[in-house]
This record gives structure tokens, C-alpha cells and sequence, in this order.
């Protein structure tokens, strides 16, 4: 083999290896698998076409048992979530807020977490809210057609009558997470507006 040959197929190698290097590298926080960047995605449906009622059913963080048909009469946000996860993390704090509302109620279905990162998650954020073990995938299948398996966080507004009245895909604006509220509130049937969250609530 001539000099010129070994270098080219010396440089073959290290082209190789840069490339699957860069391949092997950890992916950039927007494009990490379980990850949707965005500005929030929103579809919401109205009364008489919502899909429903949701079913979903499973064992919390805690080794405690979940059915959402016992939230039955508040509006629930279901928000999918993983400790890593950067917008689950900006919404935390008013996710917080709005589960501290009367008439309202979170709860979260973790994608991936072992306990103890779950809970690390929840003392740093002063969550409150109750999470489904959701690493074994079954919670996320009970919301199949409605979340994808990627897709997170994923946000579900579900009426006082178990109905999902909105979904929010990516992160979405504490406003606008407040509005779908809001309106899932109102469209039961209910008149008196929601109270607005305070800073310390």
C-alpha cells in the first residue's frame, strides 16, 4: 500500500471515529428522546365532542393507589413529566400553584424515574401533587391516542366530568395553562371563576 493510500484510509478512520463519536455524545436537551420542545402545542376540544371519559388507573410513587374517577367534579391536569425533563421543571412551581386551588387537582404520570430521583424532584420543587409510577409504561398506555410516549411533558385538561377538554403538548405558558383551565371550569357548567393563585400559594 502506497503513503498516500494508508493516509487516506487513515483518514477514513478518524472521519469515522469523530462521527460516531458525536453520535455516542449526549443529545442536546431539545432533542433527547422523551423530550418536545415547543411553545405548547394546544388542542382543545368542545363539550359533546371531548374524548372520554378518561380511565386512568395505577399505583403512585408512594405505593399508593390512583383512579382519577375519584377526582371526579374539579378540573385535573395530568401532566406527564421526568426529573431531567427541562420545561417539567419550569412548570413545577405553577403546577404547584393551580393543584393548591379549590376545584383543581394535579397529577402526574412520571415516564421514567426511579423513586428516589422522583422524590428528589419533589422536595426540590415543593411538589405536592401525587405522580403515577409510570416507568413500566402502563399508565402512558391508558392515555394512548391522547399522549404520545415521547411526547413530554404532555398536559390534559380534564373537565369536572372526566372528559379531556384541552391538551398542551411542550412547554406551555402558566396564562395559557390557566385559561385551558379555566374553561374546562366554566364549560361544566360551573360559573364562579376559579381563584387566582397567589405567591405563596
Amino acid at each position: 500500500m502506497t503513503r498516500r493510500a494508508r493516509l487516506a484510509v487513515l483518514l477514513a478512520i478518524v472521519v469515522a471515529v469523530v462521527l460516531w463519536l458525536v453520535g455516542c455524545a449526549p443529545p442536546d436537551a431539545n432533542t433527547s428522546p422523551g423530550y418536545v420542545s415547543g411553545d405548547g402545542a394546544v388542542t382543545e376540544w368542545k363539550v359533546g365532542t371531548r374524548p372520554g371519559p378518561l380511565t386512568l388507573k395505577g399505583v403512585d410513587l408512594t405505593g399508593a393507589t390512583i383512579d382519577l374517577a375519584d377526582y371526579r367534579g374539579q378540573v385535573v391536569i395530568v401532566t406527564t413529566w421526568y426529573a431531567g425533563c427541562p420545561p417539567c421543571r419550569a412548570e413545577a412551581p405553577d403546577l404547584v400553584k393551580l393543584d393548591a386551588l379549590d376545584g383543581v387537582s394535579v397529577v402526574g404520570v412520571n415516564t421514567r424515574d426511579d423513586v428516589d430521583t422522583a422524590e428528589a424532584f419533589r422536595r426540590t420543587f415543593g411538589v405536592t401533587f401525587p405522580s403515577l409510577n409510570g416507568s413500566d409504561g402502563t399508565a402512558v398506555a391508558q392515555l394512548q391516542g391522547l399522549v404520545a410516549v415521547r411526547a413530554v411533558p404532555t398536559a390534559l385538561i380534564i373537565d369536572p366530568d372526566g372528559y379531556v377538554a384541552a391538551r398542551a403538548v411542550g412547554h406551555i405558558e402558566p396564562s395559557t395553562l390557566r385559561a385551558l383551565v379555566d374553561a374546562a371550569h366554566n364549560a361544566s357548567g360551573e360559573s364562579a371563576a376559579l381563584p387566582t393563585p397567589g405567591p405563596s400559594s
